[in-house]
């Protein structure tokens, strides 16, 4: 777990229950929802002071903000706060220490008294008409004149940003792609250790199958693509230089993001789908594994 400061929100998990909740929040669900989904005494971090702590604080500032704070939350942050946990853990007689504490005193003196301005709902813009759609094939020219191609696994609206999600197809050539030159590329992606055992595995992947198979069936992992995002501002700008060639229908349990990216503008696209694959074909990339069309869509 990440760390980055002394400030409430300064930490991964205190970033996720603060945008957790906001997001509950903003998409509409009831407030007695949203605190039965982040309780505040919550005792999956009971055990860890540390952990509680960064908690705690951040979901109480949520609740603060959207009007949930009452006596019964008050004296519960309190009882967690004092127990000190982030100072011992940060030196408490040093700089880092007395800082923390100015900021949970700055805390407390907020939470502590009534909101007098409720944080409103936020309406994020949805897009609806798209340039590109899922499972299209897009393909692109280099400077040199040779062609490659991108897969549009997803498209991805979060907090009022759109983005297509690329995967890098390995396709390499003088000519634009067809429909069969795809079928016999690879797209990039890799593998995730899985902790559990077979039967889990399979009911939390569907489709998990057929990358164990690919592997010669005595591998046990989860699977993910590498998925890059492009903007929908970005697409309205560059799409007519990547126009459709072909479709892939990625197997739904398999369309997930095993590693997740951007990428700014054309440019960026090519430049960056280039380096990886010509990584992969040289052996330099650790990042990503290529993995068969076939394997992972459904091809008939």
């Amino acid at each position: 777990m990440a760390i980055d400061g002394i400030k409430i929100i300064d930490s991964d998990m205190a970033h996720d229950v603060y945008s957790g909740i906001m997001d509950l929040y903003d998409s509409g669900a009831d407030l007695s929802t949203i605190e039965a989904t982040f309780p505040l005494e919550d005792e999956e971090y009971a055990s860890d002071a540390l952990d509680q702590e960064l908690y705690v604080t951040a979901c109480g500032l949520a609740l603060w903000e959207i009007g949930l704070m009452d006596a019964g939350k008050l004296a519960f942050i309190r009882s967690v706060v004092d127990k000190g946990a982030f100072i011992k853990a940060w030196d408490a007689d040093g700089p880092d220490g007395k800082a923390r504490q100015k900021e949970l005193d700055r805390y407390w003196k907020k939470i502590s008294q009534p909101n007098q301005k409720i944080r409103a709902r936020k309406k994020y813009r949805k897009v609806t008409r798209f340039y590109f759609q899922v499972n299209d094939v897009l393909a692109f020219r280099l400077d040199n004149g040779d062609y490659m191609a991108a897969l549009c696994a997803e498209i991805y609206q979060h907090r009022g940003v759109c983005e297509y999600m690329m995967v890098p197809v390995t396709y390499y050539g003088d000519t634009m792609p067809t429909q069969q030159d795809l079928h016999q590329c690879d797209l990039l992606g890799r593998t995730i250790e899985s902790f559990y055992d077979k039967a889990t595995t399979k009911k939390m992947q569907p489709g998990i199958e057929r990358i164990w198979q690919h592997l010669g069936g005595e591998q046990q992992c989860f699977f993910g693509l590498s998925k890059f995002g492009l903007t929908h501002r970005d697409a309205a700008v560059c799409r007519q230089q990547l126009p459709k060639v072909g479709a892939l229908p990625v197997v739904a349990g398999l369309n997930h993001a095993a590693v997740r990216g951007t990428v700014s503008g054309f440019d960026s696209l090519r430049k960056r789908f280039y380096d990886m694959v010509s990584g992969m074909k040289a052996g330099t990339s650790n990042m990503h594994q290529s993995w068969p069309v076939k394997v992972v869509c459904n091809i008939e």
